[in-house]
């Protein structure tokens, strides 16, 4: 069994994203020993300390702003504590350029995680079915 770190920004979850309910044993030392600490929690943790790129709160139509400049930039970027990467930032473009005004404001309401999720999740359910083009 493998020990996980616990996440600088976010007590809810392990820096390798397991959520804190699912976790059998947490790394209580300021620096993880290589040896016991899940291998992803310990290469992940100098990116989860490090600051956020950009900061959105929910409603904040420029978030689609700085994910078009991921994309643009093609480098991923920390937003609100949760690293962002090329694809899923594309993704999300994508889906929101096909989206109606009304269904755009619903998204808006949610944090900018649930609302690149969401995206993800709609992008995954239109190419497994192979439709939607």
């Amino acid at each position: 069994m493998s020990y996980h770190v616990r996440h600088p920004r976010d007590l809810r979850q392990s820096v390798c994203g397991l959520p804190a309910a699912d976790v059998g044993k947490w790394e209580t030392e300021d620096r993880p020993r290589i040896d016991y600490t899940c291998e992803d929690c310990y290469s992940l943790l100098p990116e989860a300390q490090r600051p956020d790129d950009a900061n959105h709160p929910p409603g904040d139509a420029t978030l689609i702003d700085t994910l078009r400049r991921i994309v643009a930039d093609r480098q991923y970027a920390k937003i609100d504590g949760v690293l962002v990467d090329v694809w899923s930032a594309s993704v999300t473009v994508l889906i929101w350029d096909r989206l109606a005004d009304d269904k755009r404001q619903r998204l808006l309401t949610l944090p900018s995680h649930e609302l690149i999720l969401r995206c993800i999740a709609v992008y995954t359910r239109l190419t497994r079915a192979g439709g939607g083009q």
